[in-house]
């Protein structure tokens, strides 16, 4: 046999790169697990440093003989001081890639209640000659070392350009924008900032953080088509929605992506971050703001209560939840019969609220046992029912299954409602139930008609509320509009003069908690 002597040569050129790399891995690892006493010992140095610098300087950098024993007499002293008054600003503990005022601060309290010890120390007999001066000195040139330190990773990844990411022109040069333009240069986050738009005429040809204020909203056409940016962020959370219709049209002939941040109302902290940018919705284009309803009516009727939702995983019965689990109920039952829907949902409001108070159950509205159980196990006092069938065409090809779902599913669970003495049965309904002219109205109207029946039979409150065009929802026709329209067209419209009237989502469902105050 003969040694294969390829395998060698590589081999003998590999192991030493594998063996550098296993050596740079331990000794990082090394570093890392040291960290702390490498931070203490490389702050403890800064302080000999700053001190020797200071008492140079005093003396113009020859320092006398009986001074220079004066300081290595006193050195012991001061860094014991410095070291102490460290530990309670925390100077041992923080990230300095995140160094900020806060540090800073902290820094400069730290110096000065050590300098002051340090003062009250030279006024003991055998340091009377010792320069007081140098202890000012040795204050400032430590604040701006210490701070200087911490802040240089800081300033190089803000100073060097950065050309991995999207050009982004932004529009709005005030809080908002300001912050964002920050966080894009100090972190790597896939956006490079090359400009500001804004209406406000000082601002114009300004600098935020280093980025130009390069026009007003006329000025859009001409900014994007010379500097050719790869999208626009809108970073004004309070814009009227009457702006940001007039930019999408004067970018219509651009075709770039626009993005948006949330409005203040919906960031809790009142920071804006790049985390936070996402595209421009439809809702952003409406023509009014959302409606706000006053809430102490629907706390009033929903704290401390057992709330049960059908079809809680469905685009009205998920906001529902929401809604409903903000207001403080004792119980939260969530009945869904698609178990996918309902864990995206339960994960949601535990993040939010907790778990303590959610419980989810699998289950079909037209399952009378099983119906039964559970207001039996749960015992609701409000149930909100949502599950149903909604989608026109389908229920044309499908009648039988519409009128199962929301005729018999509908009688089911108010029946268990009336058996079992809940409080309020509040109905999703549609504006498809008057004079209906599909299975899917019809059905609908059919189960309000057996509403107002059993309302007659008990103590149970029925009330149906209907629903129009909810932006959004599952089965909306903008969402189906976009998707043609993204195809390519064409948009099948119902008629070119018609006129449809939208309401958000979270808006539908306070009317409906309202109409349950109301009803």
């Amino acid at each position: 046999m003969y040694p294969d002597t390829n395998f060698r040569a590589a081999d003998s050129q590999s192991w030493p790169l594998a063996l550098t790399k296993q050596i740079d891995a331990r000794l990082l690892m090394a570093i890392l697990r040291r960290r702390r006493v490498l931070l203490v010992v490389a702050q403890l140095l800064i302080v000999v440093l700053s001190n020797y610098a200071a008492m140079s300087l005093r003396f113009d950098g020859r320092i006398p003989p009986p001074e220079l024993a004066l300081f290595v007499q006193f050195l012991p002293w001061l860094v014991a001081v410095r070291a102490i008054s460290f530990i309670p600003f925390r100077l041992y503990e923080g990230l300095w890639r995140y160094t900020g005022v806060s540090d800073v601060c902290n820094i400069t309290e730290a110096v000065m209640l050590s300098s002051g010890v340090c003062i009250l120390l030279l006024s003991q007999p055998g340091y009377a000659s010792y320069p007081r001066s140098v202890v000012v000195i040795d204050s400032l040139l430590l604040v701006i070392v210490l701070s200087g330190v911490r802040l240089t990773r800081r300033l190089v990844e803000y100073v060097r350009p950065r050309k991995d990411g999207r050009r982004v022109l932004i529009y709005g040069a005030g809080e908002a924008g300001a912050m964002i333009v920050d966080h894009m240069r100090s972190k790597s986050c896939g956006y490079v900032p090359i400009g500001f738009i804004d209406d406000n005429g000082f601002k114009i040809g300004k600098y935020i953080h280093g980025v130009r204020v390069v026009g007003r909203m006329a000025d859009l056409p001409r900014v994007v088509g010379t500097e050719r940016p790869d999208e626009l962020l809108i970073a004004m959370p309070a814009t009227k929605r009457q702006t940001v219709r007039e930019i999408v049209r004067l970018l219509e002939p651009f075709k770039i992506p626009i993005k948006t941040v949330p409005a203040l109302r919906d960031i809790l902290d009142g920071r804006v971050d790049v985390s936070q940018i996402r595209d421009l919705t439809v809702e952003d284009l409406l023509t009014r703001s959302p409606v706000d309803l006053d809430s102490d009516p629907l706390r009033a009727l929903i704290a401390g209560q057992c709330v049960l939702v059908t079809g809680a995983g469905g685009s009205i019965g998920s906001e529902l939840a929401r809604q409903v689990a903000a207001l403080g109920p004792s119980k939260l039952v969530l009945f869904e019969r698609y178990e996918n829907t309902l864990h995206d949902l339960i994960h949601h409001l535990t993040q939010r609220f907790g778990r303590e108070f959610i419980f989810p159950v699998i289950g079909d509205v037209t399952d009378a046992v099983h119906v039964n159980l559970v207001m039996d196990q749960y015992r609701p006092d409000l149930v909100f029912h949502a599950a149903a069938h909604k989608h026109v065409p389908l229920m044309e090809m499908n009648p039988c299954e519409a009128i199962k779902n929301n005729v018999v599913g509908t009688a089911t669970v108010a029946n268990a409602a009336l058996v079992h003495g809940v409080e309020r049965f509040i109905f999703i309904s549609t504006d498809k139930a008057v004079n209906p002219s599909s299975v899917m109205g019809a059905s609908k109207r059919l189960a309000e008609k057996i509403l107002q029946d059993l309302s007659y039979r008990g103590t149970t409150r029925f009330s149906a509320v209907r629903f129009g065009n909810v932006l959004g929802s599952n089965g909306s026709v903008l969402p189906r509009f976009i998707e043609q329209i993204k195809a390519g067209g064409p948009v099948t419209v119902t008629h070119p003069e018609i006129r449809r009237y939208f309401m958000l989502i979270p808006e539908a469902v306070q009317l409906v908690l309202h109409a349950a105050t109301l009803s």
